[in-house]
């Protein structure tokens, strides 16, 4: 049962499928960034199904990632240009934050925006459908991760201070091989041996983009915010799908 309400809570803030979140609280919040892939697994293999539609495959990837953008409310797009921007304005951290709590998007932001929906989109057509859903739990995957114990938050409310801090250091350690075990079966039925190596390696790859740009944005801004958490999603996404592309 308390399991129950981190995966609510997780799926809440994470998408927009119908739930209802009965209990908020950093241990509840430390549940859900421990589930945050699994929603991402189901994310993924529903977004993508536009790109298994007969047709263009780069408008099928397009079409799928625009499903995703819906799902999930924009809300990792969002962070990913409020970021941007940030960082982008080469500011103090707390500068940077001010800048970042705007609710207008600058230069900084719509070319991360533009150049990461491109390649994207482009890798997407390339690697297709079971690649989409490696990458959405690789996006997820980065939240567990960067919601680990030691991980401070930049502000001291919001999202980040919420889920700062609440994941066991040993949960990120115990949820990438359950992940790189969804990867490689998905990878198995789409391609065979070749996914099963392809789609984990694509993973990980994610995983490690996400990482350093979360150590990158620790550093400038001196922890977490829900904006460096969007951003971490879709930098892990476009990394898995650039490598499931080139390598698949």
């Amino acid at each position: 049962m308390r399991l129950m309400h981190g995966m609510r809570f997780a799926a809440g803030t994470l998408s927009v499928f119908p739930v209802r979140v009965e209990r908020v609280d950093r241990e509840v919040a430390g549940q859900a960034m421990v589930l945050a892939p699994a929603v991402g697994l189901v994310l993924g293999g529903v977004a993508g199904l536009p790109a298994l539609l007969p047709g263009p495959p780069l408008l099928g990837a397009a079409l799928a990632l625009g499903l995703l953008a819906v799902l999930t409310r924009g809300l990792h797009l969002d962070g990913l240009a409020d970021l941007a921007d940030g960082l982008g304005s080469g500011k103090p951290a707390d500068q940077a934050l001010d800048i970042m709590k705007k609710s207008d998007i600058g230069p900084f932001g719509v070319m991360a925006l533009v150049f990461t929906l491109l390649i994207q989109a482009t890798a997407l057509a390339e690697a297709g459908y079971a690649a989409l859903v490696t990458a959405c739990v690789a996006g997820r995957l980065a939240l567990t991760w960067a919601c680990r114990a030691g991980v401070p938050a930049a502000r001291p409310g919001g999202l980040g201070a919420m889920v700062a801090g609440t994941v066991r250091p040993s949960a990120p350690w115990l949820a990438t091989p359950a992940a790189l075990l969804i990867a490689a079966g998905l990878g198995t039925l789409d391609s065979g041996t070749t996914g099963a190596v392809v789609l984990p390696l694509g993973l990980l790859a994610g995983l490690g983009a996400a990482l350093l740009l979360l150590r990158h944005a620790g550093r400038r801004l001196g922890g977490i915010t829900g904006d460096v958490l969007g951003a971490l999603v879709e930098t892990a996404m476009a990394a898995a799908l650039v490598v499931c592309a080139l390598l698949g």
